[in-house]
């Protein structure tokens, strides 16, 4: 009894290490580019639909799941609360794009697991007031976990943190 369960131990552990050899030999550093470079565009389309007011294709890149912490401090739990508070109120007038606020981001790192479908991302990200050629009034530094479902990547997760403002931004109020 103890060989024969001795030989299964061997022959799992052996069928393991296979599998897990196999499945790390599978992302090579040509496939790691790609996605960083899938994750890099994917923020870039993403803060063009936000510059356009096109939430349709900014919540694409979100998982339905997903968890953000707001510049000063707000959370926000799933695609669909993250989306409303993008939209304008239901009676609100309409925004004068002379004092709409667009937000930038620019990804300065990226990095992808060679193991695990999962991503890093690192950059900056601005606030601007009527276009995205103006002045910033405030600004920072955010990061974002991103993971691939289906074959297309989504962010899970992003923390925003304000650092920097000016006029009008000086004015918000960070959650204590």
């Amino acid at each position: 009894m103890f060989i024969q369960s001795a030989k299964l131990t061997v022959a799992t552990t052996l069928a393991l290490a296979t599998f897990a050899a196999t499945a790390v030999a599978q992302t090579t550093p040509t496939s790691v580019a790609t996605d960083e470079a899938a994750i890099r565009s994917a923020r870039m389309t993403q803060t063009q639909a936000l510059a356009r007011d096109d939430l349709d294709t900014v919540v694409k890149y979100w998982s339905p799941d997903i968890t953000i912490r707001r510049a000063l401090g707000h959370p926000i739990e799933g695609a669909a609360n993250a989306r409303k508070v993008l939209e304008p109120a239901a009676n609100a007038t309409p925004v004068d794009p002379a004092t709409r606020i667009i937000y930038q981001r620019e990804a300065v790192s990226v990095e992808v697991s060679p193991n695990w479908p999962l991503a890093y991302e690192e950059g900056r990200w601005s606030g601007h007031v009527g276009n995205v050629s103006s002045k910033p009034v405030i600004g920072g530094r955010y990061s974002a976990q991103w993971v691939k479902r289906d074959g297309k990547w989504v962010i899970r997760a992003e923390v925003f943190v304000a650092l920097t403002c000016a006029d009008a931004g000086c004015k918000a109020a960070a959650l204590p």
